[in-house]
């Protein structure tokens, strides 16, 4: 009998079906977890007082990120309130033989920048991390979950997690991109386009020929947003991109065991004919670079657009969101965000922090200064794309530039360490999350790409970097 047509989603999904309990959800067994300070110490805690001991310590990797001060020579007490948190993830690791990441370690960085990095993520994996934006790792073709404190307590106790099987949505971006787009301006008109909710209850897979063309760092920055418009997990399977990327990388498979993961690797797309609940093809000719006006990653324009009217919008709810946001941005509709003075720009985050973010950042700094009066910060997303950067001499151009060169760190995406934006400051961010007092109390916050933030920071407004290309 042949094999129904079965999604990439699927195939990984059925492989890790551990059993179907009553309610219909299903154990999935977890191949990979990652563990940051902020989400984990409960977990250990419940496993403490339970008296557990982890059955598969080798299958999680700690590191330290969201609550780490950014400053040079930094240590636990740099951000004394990170302190407590650093402390207890060390001692965690410790006690219970799970490989930790410390602060001085040549492999330090953001949680989802360093899964890939040292290929700790592989392509049909299942991965799963106490951070919503887990999703990221789906660049590679890993089903990555983000889960809750408790959650995470459960997986290091079983190595697995109960979850109900989302309906699957298929996005294609066909074409190809115009110069000076890139993956953060595909993946904020998909959330504009399709709206903040439209992925609940799915599994995202992004495919397509201008999906395709984007190498491994636009692939992460895309699954990196998939939660902003309501998907939990976000996917693009595993082609040649991926196994060159990951060839060679510390915790990768190596001589005939990668031999092989790839030849199962090639297995992993959706077949010809397979079923998904939805389908959406977007023209990537459609797409110019993109910023956020609003308070909600689906409140994107395309520069030089004005602001929409919310007496124009017909739902109610939609109608009340953006009448707050445009209250809290201090923006009104008609508005051209095109030449909006900003006071800040913060190029970082595990959406955009990757070399090839870097290196456009410099293309655009390059024999450019940063404008009077402007504070703008470049976090690189690990310890070694800093130094990568550094070999390349991207920090010299940037530093030239007046930019500010940090540690690695979360930083001001979730500015729960040293690094916020002053209140009522307006901040061009290449991070993935713009809520009221996201980036700092009253905070207001454009998203972007690196592009666009390295563009706001050599003019000291938001500006078409069309405009600045040579």
């Amino acid at each position: 009998v042949p094999m129904k047509p079965s999604t990439f989603f699927d195939k990984v999904w059925n492989r890790h079906i551990v059993a179907t309990l009553e309610d219909g959800t299903d154990l999935i067994h977890i191949d990979r977890h990652l563990i940051n300070e902020m989400s984990s110490f409960k977990g250990f805690d419940d496993m403490r007082a339970a008296g557990r001991k982890m059955p598969n310590p080798d299958l999680t990797l700690a590191v330290f990120d969201h609550i780490l001060a950014t400053n040079p020579g930094r240590d636990d007490y740099s951000y004394p309130t990170g302190a407590p948190l650093i402390q207890a993830q060390r001692r965690n690791a410790k006690d219970f033989g799970v490989r930790l990441i410390d602060i001085k370690d040549a492999e330090q960085g953001i949680v989802h920048i360093i899964g890939p990095e040292l290929g700790f993520t592989l392509p049909g994996a299942t991965l799963a991390c106490g951070d919503s934006h887990t999703c990221t790792n789906g660049g590679i073709g890993a089903l990555a979950i983000g889960i809750g404190a408790s959650d995470v307590g459960h997986v290091l106790a079983t190595q697995t997690l109960p979850l109900r099987r989302p309906k699957t949505i298929r996005i294609r971006i066909e074409g190809r991109l115009a110069p000076w787009v890139y993956a953060k301006d595909m993946i904020l008109f998909v959330a504009n386009r399709l709206g903040v909710s439209a992925g609940i209850g799915h599994a995202a897979e992004y495919a397509g020929a201008a999906v395709r063309s984007l190498g491994m760092d636009g692939r992460l920055t895309l699954c990196n947003m998939s939660v902003e418009w309501g998907a939990r997990v976000g996917m693009i399977a595993p082609d040649d991109v991926t196994y060159e990327y990951l060839s060679g990388r510390p915790y990768a498979p190596t001589a005939e065991f990668w031999d092989r993961a790839v030849a199962q690797w090639r297995r992993l797309p959706s077949d010809e004919g397979a079923q998904f609940s939805r389908e959406v093809t977007i023209d990537a000719s459609e797409i110019s670079p993109q910023v956020t006006w609003g308070t909600s990653p689906d409140q994107t324009l395309p520069i030089g657009q004005p602001i929409p009217d919310p007496d124009m919008e017909t739902d109610p709810h939609r109608k009340a969101a953006m009448q707050r946001a445009l209250q809290y941005m201090d923006l009104k509709p008609g508005m051209s965000l095109e030449g909006l003075s900003v006071n800040q720009v913060f190029i970082g985050s595990c959406a955009n922090s990757r070399i090839d973010d870097l290196r456009v950042v410099a293309e655009v700094a390059k024999g450019r200064k940063v404008a009077p009066g402007i504070r703008a910060m470049v976090v690189p997303g690990s310890t070694a794309t800093k130094r990568q950067a550094e070999a390349e001499g991207i920090d010299r151009v940037l530093q030239e530039a007046g930019f500010e060169w940090h540690e690695s760190a979360c930083s001001m995406c979730a500015s729960v360490n040293a690094d916020f934006v002053p209140a009522f400051h307006r901040c061009v961010s290449t991070s993935n999350r713009n809520y009221e007092g996201r980036q700092g109390r009253d905070a207001r916050t454009h998203l972007a790409s690196p592009a666009m933030a390295a563009a706001a920071a050599v003019t000291g407004k938001i500006t078409d970097v069309r405009k600045l290309s040579r």
